[in-house]
């Protein structure tokens, strides 16, 4: 059998590098840099024995190195700041290393390692000694790493995942109420503290520049905001945004908003609004 070409072996990992590394990053832009990163400091190279240890190395510490230019950014942006949404597969065991956007939101809050060593040991299995040689650190520091990042995500997101059934379901009914300005039923669908965090980055509309608490004054905000621009007059699609039913909406070819719900039983505890355009390019929802 012939080996395989340095070209073949880089594609064949490249799907779980982008994971790891947008994980960490949650841009699509900036993983992509730090993916051609890798490419460049792998191809060319011979004799390595452990090719996929040798590509997540190189991506992981490209991308802590990324996370400088992000936080910088994101002391600059315009309003709060969400990831960049992607549309994940339906199917559970691909969905096995995705993150949702409310946990990404949280691991915004984690130092750099903190949240590299959280997503390779808590999404990728990673043990506590690999992770070590990835970073160069010490196992012991690893795990105090691991340990404090864990109790971090777990104090701000403490309850299990929603049934993606009823998470579909609360979607539907919550943009069913926008379309039909149903003040009365959106109320009925919004927890009491819910929290709103809209992403426009100063390029679209958006509800300001700190996110919004409250059911009553969420509800008549976006009741208010359908009735500037009447929604009925966007396309409204379903797909799963970093593994979670989500709803995508269209102005024309447009892609004009993803909205993707935190629910606690059959409530909405928090919706991430991402309408800056630039967020919205790589998505392809025509699938």
């Amino acid at each position: 059998m012939n080996e395989l070409s340095s070209t073949d072996v880089f594609l064949r990992h490249r799907e779980l590098l982008f994971s790891i590394v947008y994980n960490i990053l949650g841009s699509v832009a900036d993983t992509e840099d730090v993916l051609q990163e890798t490419w460049l400091a792998w191809s060319g190279r011979a004799g390595i024995e452990n090719p996929r240890a040798y590509l997540v190395r190189v991506a992981v510490n490209a991308a802590l190195a990324r996370r400088t230019t992000i936080n910088r950014r994101k002391e600059e942006y315009v309003g709060p700041w969400l990831p960049e949404p992607v549309i994940t597969p339906v199917d559970p065991v691909e969905q096995a290393e995705t993150v949702s956007l409310a946990v990404l939101v949280v691991l915004e809050t984690l130092t750099p390692l903190e949240r590299a060593v959280f997503v390779l040991h808590e999404v990728f299995g990673y043990s506590h000694p690999e992770i070590a040689e990835l970073v160069d650190r010490t196992p012991a520091a690893v795990r105090q790493l691991a340990h404090r990042a864990r109790e971090h995500v777990q104090a701000r997101r403490p309850r299990f995942a929603a049934d993606p059934r009823v998470q579909e379901e609360v979607t539907q009914r919550f943009v069913d109420a926008i379309v039909g300005g149903d003040l009365n039923a959106l109320m009925q669908v919004l927890a009491p503290d819910v929290t709103l965090w809209a992403d426009g980055g100063g390029k679209a509309r958006a509800a300001g520049l700190h996110p919004v608490q409250g059911r009553d004054r969420i509800a008549r905000l976006i009741v208010g905001d359908a009735d500037r621009r009447p929604i009925e007059q966007l396309d409204v699609r379903y797909r799963r945004i970093n593994g979670d039913p989500s709803a995508v909406l269209l102005s024309g070819d447009t892609l004009f908003a993803v909205i993707v719900l935190d629910v606690d039983g059959d409530e909405i505890t928090g919706i991430y609004a991402v309408t800056n355009p630039e967020k919205l390019t790589h998505l392809d929802v025509t699938r």
